[in-house]
C-alpha cells in the first residue's frame, strides 16, 4: 500500500508571551492531518515561517534548529518504523511514536499464535460440514510447529503478526526440515497451511504487505507405490485364520478394487450403493477431502466383500463394513503385507494407489474415466498414476508392433 507522507513545523502565538510562540508539528499521511506540540517557546523575531527554521546565528538560533532536527530525526525514525512493520497507519500513529504512545497500541497487536488458533477453532466447529477431521488435525499440527519455531527462534511464546517476513518463512522452513525431521513435501505443506493464517491477516489488514511474495514452495514429485498384478494376486489369494487380520484384508482389497479412501469407506453406507446407467451396482459417493463426486461400479471382488460382511454385527445402513481407526488399520496392514510375502510399506491409501495403476490405468481403462472414479477436480492429478506405468508403456507398444508387423512396415523402409 502506497502512502504520502510530510511534516510542517511551525508557531502558535502565545497570549502569556506576546513576542513568542509555541513550537508545534503537523504530520499529513494520505492527505489527513494530526498536530501536536514539541512544548518548545522559540521567539517570534527568530522564526521564519517560510523554512520552518530559526533564523541567524545566534547561539539561541542554533540551538532551537538543533532541537528542530531531532525532532524531525525522531518524526522519520517513527514513519519508518511503521513502514517497516507493514502495517496500515494514520498521521496519529507517527505522533503517537513520537509521544511514546505507541507501547500501549504494540500490547494490542494482533499476536499471530492467536490468529491461528481463533482459524482453527473456526475449523474444528465445521468438521463434518467444510472441513474433515484430517484437516483440522494438520492445522492443530502445523500450529504446533510454527510455535516450537517462535520459542526456538524468538525465544518467546507469540509474536505480533506483523513481525513475519521472509526470513522468518525461510527460516521456518529450515526449522520443520532440520529440527523436526520433516521430508520436503511435509514441509511444504505445513508452511502452506500456515499460509492461510497470513492470508487472513491480509484481508482484515492487521498487515499489508504478504511475506509470502517471494516466497516459493514447489512440492516434489513422488513416485507413489501401490501393488503390482502378482502382488495384488497374493494378498486376494492368501487365507488368513485370524479374524482382526482377515478383516484389515478384506477391506484394504475392496479399496483396491473401489479405489475409495479410508474415510470413504468408513462412512459407506446403503443409499451410497445404487443401480447404474448399466443395471448393475455402483458406489456413488462424495470425497471426503474435496466434497467432489466420484462413481465406481462394483467390481466382482469388491461385490463378494460386501456381501461376505453385510451379516457382520457392525454392519448396518449407516455402515455397510466393519472397520478399526485409521492408526489400528494402518498398523493391522503392515502384519497382513508380511503375511502375504508383500516387501512394501503398506499403508491404507496405497489400496486407492492401486486402483488407479494395477487394476484401472494397467488393463486399459482410460485415464479420463480413471479420474472420474477418483473423484480427482482435474486431470492433471491423475496424470501422476500415469507417468509410472512402465508396463502400460510396455504393452501398447508391442500392440504397436504387432500391428506394424501385420502391415510389413518394416519391409516398406
Amino acid at each position: 500500500m502506497n502512502t504520502t507522507f510530510s511534516h510542517l513545523f511551525y508557531l502558535r502565538k502565545s497570549k502569556a508571551k506576546p513576542d513568542s510562540g509555541i513550537l508545534y508539528f503537523r504530520i499529513t499521511v494520505n492527505g489527513k492531518r494530526a498536530v501536536t506540540t514539541t512544548g518548545r517557546e522559540v521567539p517570534l523575531s527568530l522564526w521564519n515561517p517560510a523554512s520552518g527554521k530559526a533564523t541567524g546565528n545566534s547561539d539561541q538560533a542554533k540551538a532551537i534548529n538543533r532541537f528542530l532536527s531531532k525532532v524531525e530525526n525522531d518524526i522519520y525514525n517513527a514513519h519508518q518504523r511503521l513502514l517497516d512493520k507493514g502495517v496500515i497507519f494514520s498521521s496519529k500513529d507517527i505522533i503517537d511514536i513520537y509521544l511514546g504512545k505507541d507501547k500501549k497500541k504494540e500490547a494490542q497487536e494482533r499476536m499471530l499464535l492467536d490468529i491461528f488458533q481463533e482459524h482453527n477453532d473456526r475449523v474444528n466447529r465445521l468438521v463434518g460440514k467444510d472441513f474433515a477431521a484430517g484437516t483440522a488435525e494438520r492445522y492443530r499440527t502445523a500450529k504446533k510447529h510454527v510455535e516450537g519455531y517462535i520459542k526456538k527462534e524468538y525465544k518467546s511464546s507469540d509474536i505480533p503478526v506483523q513481525d513475519v517476513n521472509h526470513k522468518f518463512i525461510t527460516g521456518f522452513e529450515y526449522y520443520l526440515k532440520t529440527e523436526r525431521n520433516c521430508a520436503h513435501n511435509s514441509a511444504i505443506k505445513y508452511i502452506t497451511n500456515f499460509k492461510k493464517i497470513i492470508r487472513i491477516a491480509l484481508l482484515n489488514e492487521w498487515i499489508i504487505k504478504d511475506p509470502f511474495k517471494n516466497w516459493k514452495g514447489k512440492l516434489k514429485v513422488v513416485d507413489r507405490e501401490f501393488l503390482t498384478e502378482g502382488e495384488l494376486q497374493a494378498l486376494i489369494s492368501k487365507e488368513i485364520k485370524n479374524e482382526r487380520l482377515g478383516l484389515i484384508k478384506d477391506i484394504f482389497t475392496f479399496s483396491c478394487f473401489t479405489g475409495l479412501s479410508y474415510a470413504e469407506v468408513k462412512k459407506l453406507s446403503e443409499k451410497e450403493v445404487v443401480i447404474g446407467i448399466d443395471g448393475k451396482r455402483w458406489i456413488k459417493t462424495k470425497r471426503t477431502k474435496t466434497k467432489t463426486r466420484c462413481s465406481v461400479p462394483i467390481l466382482p471382488v469388491a461385490e463378494a466383500i460386501l456381501e461376505k460382511y453385510s451379516s457382520h454385527p457392525k454392519v448396518s445402513e449407516k455402515r455397510l463394513l466393519p472397520i478399526f481407526s485409521n492408526q489400528k488399520t494402518n498398523a493391522y496392514i503392515k502384519e497382513v503385507a508380511d503375511l502375504c510375502g508383500i516387501n512394501k510399506n503398506l499403508t491404507f491409501h496405497l489400496a486407492r494407489h492401486t486402483f488407479a495403476t494395477t487394476v484401472t490405468l494397467s488393463n486399459g481403462v482410460p485415464i479420463e474415466s480413471v479420474s472420474k472414479m477418483l473423484g480427482h477436480k482435474n486431470l492433471q492429478t491423475t496424470q501422476h498414476y500415469a507417468k509410472i506405468l512402465d508396463k502400460k508403456v510396455s504393452d501398447d507398444m508391442a500392440i504397436l508392433k504387432d500391428r506394424l508387423n501385420s502391415k510389413n512396415f518394416w519391409g516398406k523402409a
